[in-house]
């Protein structure tokens, strides 16, 4: 059985801030069940996979600390992008690789910023994904998740025939609704949320990125068989900055002949901002969300309190507010104002250049 997984670990995340910054984005936080997210994505397919059979894309800065994070897998398994090229040119420099080293396996490709329950069920529906990208040899894969509310930050699938049990034609990709269409999806029951994931026969997606993707592919082709030499790091260092940033979707899934979606009815969280966190660690009797070593609460409710350091954080009187503590820094945010953190990042970037970032 020649399967072999990609998790995409780029991306710097700077909605969870002032824990996630340059060097540590946010799949490297330790922040549920004191695991990373990248972390909970291995130990997910390590159900079903070696590590041998697990690969890593991300920012070259970054693979030290991953290399930290992840037990069991081979250095060379970790594939260093020596900048951010978005999605569709990361898998690209994955199947080069791969196509070197793997060719003619399976190739799934699986997100580092998720939060996915119960395990189990999601290893059976990977493996149910497996199955149709081998049945369907010239069909790319994708999974979506069952949507729990009409979300307007989703993109989503609209699900068309049946092909076998919990497995789909596509019938359109659909970008991110206005509220009402979200609603029409919900009530309409055909529409699942796009995942970022994705299992398709090696060749298969070669032959995809060769039409669609044409002069991205020939580059990192040729860049591929001289990867993990000096030549390969240099050759990657001029080619890879001059690619086109693009997402798999957009460059490829949109316009691919055939395409299907395996449905994954399972809890799935997207931990894009600090508001989303109690849904995925909870809360205590008064509504507060915590997921720091030493606080102290007196009449304090609703809050979502945050710290990796040892360190103490005491409230009193107060409601709905994120506070966040790390070193050298300190977010206290009401949580509806939480969207305007990024407003706040510019400010801070101005007055303090990147000392923050």
């Amino acid at each position: 059985m020649n399967h072999v997984a990609v998790i995409l670990a780029g991306g710097s995340g700077r909605r969870l801030w002032p824990l996630s910054r340059a060097d540590r984005p946010k799949q490297l936080l330790r922040i549920v069940e004191g695991r990373s997210l990248l972390r909970h994505a291995y130990d997910r397919l390590r159900l079903r996979l070696a590590p041998s059979d697990i690969f890593v894309v991300a920012l070259e800065r970054h693979l030290d600390a991953i290399a930290g994070q992840l037990e069991g897998i081979p250095r060379e398994n970790l594939i260093g992008e020596p900048v951010g090229r978005d999605t569709a040119n990361a898998i690209a420099l994955a199947a080069a690789i791969l196509n070197e080293r793997r060719s003619g396996c399976t190739m799934g490709v699986f997100t580092a910023d998720h939060l996915i329950r119960p395990i189990q069920t999601f290893s059976e529906i990977v493996a149910r994904g497996y199955e149709a990208a081998e049945t369907h040899a010239d069909a790319l894969v994708t999974f979506g998740i069952r949507p729990t509310e009409p979300s307007t930050q989703m993109g989503y699938i609209e699900r068309g025939e049946p092909v076998s049990p919990g497995v789909f034609a596509v019938k359109s990709f659909r970008e991110k609704p206005d509220a009402a269409t979200a609603k029409q999806y919900m009530i309409g029951g055909a529409h699942d949320w796009n995942s970022g994931m994705f299992v398709w026969r090696l060749p298969t997606i070669v032959s995809a990125l060769q039409r669609h993707l044409p002069q991205a592919w020939e580059a990192l082709a040729r860049v591929a068989p001289r990867w993990g030499s000096e030549a390969g790091t240099r050759a990657a260092a001029e080619v890879y900055p001059t690619l086109t940033k693009t997402s798999i979707d957009y460059a490829v899934m949109e316009k691919a002949a055939k395409v299907l979606v395996v449905e994954m009815p399972l809890e799935w969280h997207d931990l894009g901002h600090w508001t989303s966190l109690p849904a995925v660690v909870g809360a205590d009797g008064a509504g507060n969300t915590i997921s720091a070593t030493r606080v102290a609460a007196l009449a304090a409710k609703g809050n979502i309190v945050v710290s990796e350091e040892d360190h103490l954080i005491a409230a009193i009187g107060v409601s709905d507010l994120v506070i966040v503590q790390s070193a050298d820094a300190t977010l206290i945010c009401h949580k509806s104002q939480i969207d305007r953190l990024k407003d706040l990042l510019d400010e801070i970037g101005r007055d303090y250049g990147t000392r923050y970032e």
